[in-house]
C-alpha cells in the first residue's frame, strides 16, 4: 500500500499523458453509447478493474454478444421513436430491465416477476430471452437497471443510462425542446459503489453451483465509480484496451463562455453530492423532466448550486459555464485594456493585472499539470526536469464526490467518484 501511495501521482501523470496524446483520435465531447431505436443486450458475468490494482467479479448488460460491460451500454435514442430492447440471459438467475420514466411498456416472452417481465437463468447453453418495447415520449437523461432482486443485481452491475434527445431543429445541442438548455458539449456522470464482499460472495456461491441467497443488508461500499470507472481511471481515454469491461471514461472538456450538459445518474444506493470546482452550475431537469411551472414556457425553475444532492434512482440535466468571470484579473494576462479581447473573455477584468506576487520557481511545488503559467493558453518556465502534462495550457478543475469517503479508492486517496474539468484556450480541438 505504501508503495502504490508513492506511484498515485505517477500513475494520474501516466494516464493525463495518455490521454493528451489521444485527444485527436477521440470525440471527447459526444457520449459514448450506442443508437435505437433497437437494442439487443445480453447480462453476463466477467471482471472489472480497479484503480488500487484489484479485479472484481461482476455482472453488466452487454451490446449483443460483445462484451459485459459496467455500466451496460448507454442507449441513445430519438423523442417519438418505439424502443424495443430485446434481453438475453446468460446469467445462473432471471434477470431484467426496469425504466424509470418511461411509460406505457409492453413486454413480451420470459417469465413474470415481481417488478417486471424477467429473462430466465440460463439453462445449459440456451439463454433465458424477453423483450421490452415503448415510445420515447419525453427527452432527457434516464437509468435503467435490473427490476430482478434489484439490491442484488444492481450492485453486481447491472444498470445504465438512457438518453432520449429532443425533437428539436439541432438535438445534439439541445437537451429538451426550448432554447434555453442549448448546449456545446455533453458528458454523462453515472455515479455507483460497490461492496466487494457482496461480490466475492457471489462468486463463490456461483462457482459452487449453490443457490445465491446473498445477504445485502450488511452493506459496506468501498469502491466509488464515475461511469464505471474509479479515478484516476476516469480521465484515461474512452475504450482502453486493458479496460474492456470498463469502456467509457469521465473527463469534461470545454472552452471559456461554452455551454457544458452534464446528464447526472445516480444509480446506486447512497448519495452521492457531485460538487463542480471552479463555478456554479444551473439545474435545469430531473428525472427527464424540465423544471418549468408550466409546460413549454422553458426552466423558469432551474436552480444555480455548487453542489448537485443526487439522490439514489434519480437523475439530472444542468449546465455549466465558465469564463473567469469576478476573479478580478484577466486570465489571459493581458497588459493592457487596449489588448483585443478573447473569445468570450469577461470584459471587466481586461487587462487586470493578478493580485499576487508570484513567487520563484525555487519557492514553488510544481504539479505535472502547471504550465509554467497561470494564464489560460499561456506557458512559462519549469524547474529543471519537470514534467509537464498540459500540452494546451488549460485549468484543471477537479470534479469529485462532496462525500469525503467516496474520493478515494479502499480507502487510498485520491481516487474513487473523482475526475477533473478542463478548461481550455479557445481553438484547442474538442471534436
Amino acid at each position: 500500500m505504501n508503495k502504490l501511495l508513492h506511484q498515485l501521482p505517477q500513475l494520474l501523470g501516466m494516464a493525463t499523458s495518455l490521454l493528451l496524446l489521444s485527444v485527436a483520435n477521440v470525440a471527447w465531447a459526444a457520449i459514448d453509447g450506442i443508437s435505437g431505436p433497437v437494442f439487443n443486450l445480453t447480462a453476463k458475468a466477467d471482471y472489472i478493474s480497479t484503480a488500487d490494482g484489484g479485479s472484481l467479479y461482476a455482472w453488466g448488460y452487454a451490446n449483443g454478444n460483445g462484451t459485459m460491460q459496467y455500466p451496460g451500454p448507454t442507449m441513445i435514442v430519438n423523442q417519438g421513436d418505439t424502443v424495443t430492447i430485446n434481453l438475453s440471459n446468460e446469467l445462473p438467475v432471471p434477470v431484467s430491465i426496469v425504466l424509470p420514466g418511461q411509460q406505457g411498456i409492453v413486454s413480451s416472452g420470459g417469465g413474470a416477476g415481481i417488478m417486471t417481465q424477467e429473462a430466465a437463468a440460463m439453462a445449459g447453453s440456451v439463454p433465458g430471452t424477453v423483450s421490452y418495447t415503448f415510445t420515447a415520449t419525453q427527452p432527457g437523461t434516464y437509468l435503467y437497471h435490473s427490476g430482478t432482486q434489484p439490491s442484488l443485481q444492481v450492485e453486481m452491475g447491472l444498470l445504465g443510462a438512457l438518453i432520449v434527445r429532443p425533437s428539436a431543429t439541432d438535438p445534439l445541442h439541445q437537451a429538451y425542446g426550448h432554447a434555453a438548455t442549448n448546449f456545446d458539449h455533453e458528458y454523462l456522470f453515472l455515479l455507483t459503489e460497490m461492496d466487494p464482499a457482496i461480490h466475492d460472495q457471489v462468486l463463490a456461491k456461483v462457482t459452487a453451483g449453490g443457490a445465491l441467497n446473498v445477504d445485502t443488508s450488511a452493506y459496506h461500499p468501498v469502491l466509488w465509480f464515475m461511469n464505471g470507472r474509479n479515478a484516476p481511471d476516469t480521465l484515461l481515454a474512452a475504450n482502453v484496451p486493458w479496460l474492456p469491461t470498463q469502456p467509457y471514461n469521465c473527463l469534461p472538456r470545454m472552452h471559456p463562455g461554452e455551454k457544458l450538459l452534464m446528464r447526472v445518474v445516480n444509480a446506486g444506493r447512497d448519495l452521492h453530492p457531485l460538487h463542480t470546482h471552479g463555478n456554479n452550475f444551473t439545474l435545469l431537469a430531473r428525472d427527464g423532466r424540465l423544471l418549468e411551472s408550466v409546460p413549454g414556457i422553458g426552466p423558469d425553475l432551474a436552480t444555480s448550486d455548487f453542489t448537485l444532492r443526487s439522490v439514489p434512482g434519480e437523475t439530472y440535466d444542468a449546465i455549466f459555464e465558465w469564463t473567469g468571470k469576478n476573479l478580478g484579473w484577466d486570465i489571459y494576462g493581458h497588459t493592457s485594456a487596449n489588448d483585443p479581447l478573447a473569445p468570450n473573455e469577461y470584459a471587466p477584468d481586461h487587462g487586470k493585472p493578478i493580485p499576487v506576487v508570484l513567487p520563484n520557481l525555487q519557492d514553488v511545488s510544481f504539479g505535472a499539470h502547471y504550465s509554467g503559467s497561470p494564464y489560460l493558453g499561456s506557458f512559462g518556465a519549469l524547474p529543471p526536469g519537470g514534467t509537464m502534462l498540459n500540452g494546451a495550457g488549460g485549468y484543471f478543475h477537479m470534479w469529485h464526490s462532496h462525500n469525503e469517503l467516496e474520493i478515494v479508492n479502499n480507502d487510498i486517496f485520491p481516487g474513487g467518484m473523482m475526475t477533473m474539468l478542463i478548461i481550455e484556450p479557445a481553438g484547442t480541438p474538442i471534436p
